[in-house]
């Protein structure tokens, strides 16, 4: 039986930079039950900045929390189920601007949720608000301290959809999240959306104190220039309750 959704939104104006990353690094992160998932035998991290938008939990609007940046930090995973595989996402960091949006998150899900001052800047088209001016950037930004942390992607033209069996679709199409619990189980939940078009980078930029934010075992892999970059358009998104494992 499906589980009731817990909260629905739209995710807009994904900017997504990809790393090739040292399995080895993701281990203590790995949910009990779940494995790595690669792509070409390539393992991935990605930081990941959006615009949550129209938010309501348990159908329910939240004064001063319907819209808001996130920004964070995720690898892929599988596991297998009665059904199959399935094919989902684990947050080593997931940072808001809202303190009472991070703290649910740790109470619901034991994410790793963290509260900071945020700013964005997305050209949206004039006819189009789903749409980005062509040859734009979109830029996340978040405030460490007194340093200012940021990351950038400058667009193409037009978005386009994934090509099956391609990078973009594998990083855009997991539809799981899975959280470890302080007693060693995990918590799965689903999230539903259509695929997303996607705009590919002219290119882009992560400006971060990487070992202060995300840890020293980090620093390598993110202080150097990501596999890949793009802009997912995003859409409207429905996240399911969790179910403990």
């Amino acid at each position: 039986m499906q589980a009731k959704p817990f909260l629905t939104a739209e995710w807009r104006f994904l900017a997504m930079l990809n790393y090739e990353v040292d399995a080895r690094l993701l281990f203590p992160f790995l949910p009990r039950g779940t494995e790595l998932d690669y792509w070409q035998e390539r393992c991935y991290i990605s930081m990941v900045g959006f615009l949550f938008l129209n938010t309501r939990l348990l159908g329910l609007p939240i004064p001063f929390h319907r819209n808001f940046e996130e920004i964070n930090l995720r690898f892929y995973v599988r596991r297998k189920a009665p059904d199959g595989w399935r094919r989902g996402v684990v947050f080593i960091k997931e940072i808001v601007p809202r303190r009472a949006i991070a703290t649910l998150a740790r109470l619901v899900y034991n994410e790793n949720y963290v509260a900071r001052p945020m700013r964005h800047k997305v050209q949206r088209g004039p006819e189009d608000a789903a749409l980005l001016v062509p040859n734009s950037a979109v830029e996340y930004g978040w405030r460490e301290g007194h340093a200012w942390q940021r990351l950038r992607v400058n667009i193409t033209d037009a978005p386009q959809p994934p090509s099956s069996g391609s990078e973009a679709e594998f990083i855009t199409e997991h539809y799981w999240g899975y959280a470890a619990q302080r007693d060693g189980s995990c918590v799965e939940y689903q999230v539903e959306h259509p695929p997303w078009l996607v705009w590919q980078a002219q290119s882009s930029l992560f400006e971060c104190d990487v070992a202060r934010v995300y840890g020293p075992q980090f620093v390598d892999t993110l202080s150097g220039k990501p596999f890949s970059a793009f802009v997912a358009a995003g859409s409207p998104i429905v996240v399911r309750r969790g179910v403990r494992l």
